[in-house]
């Protein structure tokens, strides 16, 4: 299968790029499959409802996750590495919420090969669920 790569001459600041995913009960179980988080705050309706959040929540790294998405497949894209990543959890995600994640690319530096982009994921509604700072770079030699 051909790929093609991403390379720094493909990639502007100011350059953006969004994916788009509604949290399921499905994703919680497999996310609790593969971590083992069974904070009774994700599985048990009873005591979330006690909660101040009133029901219950997804796991904050499961929101976050979509980042991986965007840059390995978006962007960077194809041949993206990740470096790093900050998040500030600032709301809630519900069972049912419709998320849509952000990236926005704000600095460049080929010689230091780093990509640095603005994050964050907004609900329905427009909030800002989470936010941070993602840092990327590209394979090596592999660009035309």
């Amino acid at each position: 299968m051909s790929y093609q790569l991403t390379c720094f001459d493909d990639l502007a600041v100011g350059q953006k790029a969004f994916f788009k995913k509604k949290i399921t009960q499905a994703d919680l179980s497999h996310f609790i499959a593969i971590t083992g988080d069974k904070n009774p705050l994700h599985v048990d309706d009873s005591f979330a409802k006690q909660t101040f959040f009133g029901q219950k929540i997804a796991h904050g790294m499961l929101s976050a996750s979509l980042f991986s998405t965007l840059v390995g497949m978006h962007l960077p894209g194809i041949g993206a590495i990740y470096k790093s990543q900050t998040l500030n959890f600032l709301r809630p995600v519900f069972i049912g919420d419709n998320l849509c994640a952000w990236f926005e690319i704000t600095a460049i530096d080929p010689e230091a090969e780093i990509i640095e982009i603005r994050s964050w994921i907004e609900n329905q509604d427009k909030e800002i669920v989470i936010e941070g700072k993602t840092v990327a770079s590209l394979l090596r030699g592999l660009c035309r």
